[in-house]
């Protein structure tokens, strides 16, 4: 919500008239020098949008004010021209709206567009929430990382590597909108104040790591070519595209890392197709590239892969991973119901290469159980679990 400053405003006032924590102000106008701010500039007011209403008979300010359950000189903020004592009925004055309620609903089939336009409306109602472009998919969709919070602890988290594990991203939109929603209303989830996470804790989110990939399994081969004739010829024709893996390429993303590729690559195919193919080279694709390149300039101090399925957790890779690695799977576990697994024999994953690179915990979270890509009927029982999940990684 956007409104103009009058004289003697200033950001604590506006904090305590909306009841909005005042960092997240502040961090939603990060242009803005909060001690310096002149009459006539705009602010946004995160957790807000602004809507109309009809002069009723009989209607005051103060009535309105009342009935909405705001402070009045909320009404003259947003109208700073009114005439309080010469309101007409039929009137249109405009009043503010409090988001209580998430606008990301998961619980469908998420393209690629449905994940933008989330991004869209989040980033208009919570401004204090960042976006930046890594890199770009095959076909030139944008790779996007979501960013919040002020904290030195860094934790990062990702969505859809596979394709047909693209409800990994509802997972991590709700997930967030939920957070945002507890920021800006002052609330808590699970009975936990989620306030101190956002001072403590930067994270950082990709939700869709392979949109080419998500958008080919939900909504079938593209228009455009070569690339629909390609994932044709390489899925043998078959129009159905549910079990897809791989990028548009037929190349798995998860499979691109070095972390004892050569090793991995030895019993994987040896051509592009729908799934399992670890590419000529590591990191022979613009996503695994991306990934790759956000993660070495990031300094991120744990990672959670997010994939599908199994209720599993891995969390070990050739003993390089750090002690408080088993503490915080064993709570991932108690919160989610979820088996941690140290082990298994797969390789080059980004979460091998995470923690080969860094010695920091890395996991592989396996929401759901079932035969990719599980049915969208899981979704509210994964996001539950997964909410402990989340929780769990910025806390500890």
């Amino acid at each position: 919500m956007q409104i103009s400053v009058r004289q003697g405003d200033n950001f604590w006032y506006y904090s305590q008239l909306f009841n909005v924590p005042l960092q997240l102000i502040t961090d939603a106008n990060p242009n803005v020098n909060p001690t310096t701010i002149q009459i006539g500039q705009q602010i946004l007011i995160p957790g807000f949008y602004v809507s109309f209403y009809t002069i009723q008979p009989g209607d005051s300010l103060w009535r309105i004010s009342a009935q909405f359950g705001f402070n009045i000189d909320a009404l003259y903020l947003l109208n700073t021209t009114i005439d309080p004592l010469g309101l007409q009925v039929g009137q249109r004055i405009n009043v503010p709206v409090r988001v209580e309620s998430p606008i990301v609903q998961g619980r469908r089939d998420y393209t690629y567009a449905a994940m933008m336009a989330d991004i869209r409306q989040l980033q208009e109602i919570y401004p204090f929430l960042r976006s930046r472009l890594i890199g770009q998919s095959v076909m030139g969709k944008d790779l996007v990382e979501l960013q919040l919070g002020r904290g030195d602890k860094r934790v990062h988290m990702n969505g859809s590597f596979h394709a047909h594990e693209w409800i990994t991203t509802p997972i991590l939109m709700q997930t967030l909108n939920q957070y945002l929603l507890a920021l800006t209303n002052m609330g808590d989830i699970r009975g936990l104040d989620v306030f101190p996470l956002y001072e403590s804790v930067f994270l950082s989110i990709v939700p869709m790591v392979n949109p080419d990939g998500v958008d080919l399994v939900i909504e079938g081969p593209p228009n455009e070519e070569p690339y629909r004739s390609s994932v044709l010829a390489l899925n043998n024709g078959n129009l159905d595209f549910s079990g897809w893996k791989a990028n548009i390429r037929g190349v798995d993303l998860n499979n691109q890392y070095p972390a004892l590729w050569e090793q991995e690559a030895e019993v994987k195919p040896e051509q592009p197709g729908p799934r399992d193919y670890p590419g000529e080279a590591p990191l022979t694709e613009p996503e695994s590239i991306a990934m790759a390149d956000l993660t070495t300039e990031s300094d991120f101090d744990r990672a959670l892969a997010y994939h599908t399925q199994g209720k599993v957790i891995y969390w070990g890779y050739q003993g390089l991973e750090p002690p408080e690695a088993e503490t915080i799977v064993n709570e991932f576990s108690r919160v989610s119901g979820y088996e941690p697994i140290q082990y298994v024999e797969s390789y080059a994953g980004y979460k091998d290469w995470f923690i080969q690179e860094w010695q920091r915990p890395g996991f592989t979270i396996e929401l759901g159980s079932g035969v990719n890509p599980l049915p969208i009927e899981q979704f509210d029982e994964i996001y539950e679990e997964n909410l402990g999940i989340f929780l769990a990684s910025l806390y500890m």
